[in-house]
């Protein structure tokens, strides 16, 4: 649980994809998200939990239906969302929050 506060407090883009492995959707969006790391590389981090091994963590975020995605900068949430989601539009959401060389 510190380890996931620790990931989400950084300043580069967090994609937490709280998933469960008997939903059918959220085996949709793993190959999706597979796609949108090769294309933001090191720009942010994607993290999978697994909310029935992670249940207070999915209760903290109030995530009551899989897949859920929220995209974390700095410790805050920035934007969230449910449901399969396609890759330009999570891409396009992670490239709205990576830090500027202005913003270092």
């Amino acid at each position: 649980m510190n380890d996931f506060q620790e990931i989400i407090k950084s300043s580069k883009p967090t994609l937490v994809d709280f998933f469960a492995t008997w939903c059918g959707p959220c085996k949709m969006q793993s190959p999706i998200l597979e796609k949108v790391k090769e294309k933001v590389g090191d720009a942010a981090t994607i993290v999978k939990i697994d909310i029935d091994k992670n249940a207070e963590l999915a209760a903290r975020y109030r995530v009551q239906s899989v897949p859920t995605l929220i995209l974390f900068k700095d410790g805050e949430a920035v934007w969230r969302t449910v449901g399969v989601q396609q890759a330009d539009l999570l891409e396009a959401k992670i490239f709205e929050h990576v830090p500027t060389k202005s913003d270092e």
